[in-house]
Order: structure tokens, then sequence, then C-alpha cells
């Protein structure tokens, strides 16, 4: 398992193997179990959250729906986001 990890905390066997297994998924896989992991963690619940969101999604789909957003490959926004 990769160094990082230890400089994180202190890692019992169970997990480290849990999380050698995690990190064999396939990528979908893996940001499936990220997002459970991370939703896992949320101790309120704020309700104007998900209207919002529905709001911003309908928006967005509009958008691309008309031209006016365009879309780029995940490969190159990688890149971007990187600094690649």
């Amino acid at each position: 398992m990769s160094k990082r990890f230890d400089k994180i905390l202190p890692v019992k066997s169970d997990t480290t193997e849990l999380l050698e297994k995690a990190l064999k998924l396939p990528a979908e896989a893996r940001a499936a179990l990220a997002g459970f992991l991370i939703e896992s963690l949320d101790e309120s619940v704020d309700e104007d959250a998900e209207p919002a969101w529905v709001e911003e999604i309908a928006h967005r789909i509009r958008e691309l729906d008309s031209g006016k957003a365009k879309t780029v490959p995940w490969s190159k926004a990688r890149r971007i986001i990187l600094g690649r």
C-alpha cells in the first residue's frame, strides 16, 4: 500500500486490507464508494439543498440543450484541473 495513507493515520490491518481491495475496484466503483463514504460523514441534512440542486441541474441541462454551454472530454478537463 502507498505510504501516503500511513501518513494520514495509523491504519489497522483490517482497514489496510479493505483499502487495498477498494483501490483495486474499477474507477466507477471507486467513485461510487467514495461518494457513499462522504455521504456517511454528513451529520445534518440541509432541507433546501435538494430542491436547489434540482433547479441547478435543470438550468445546466437547458444550457447544454440550447448550445450555450459546451462540454469537454473528461481527459481534457482532468488535465486542466491538474494543471498539466
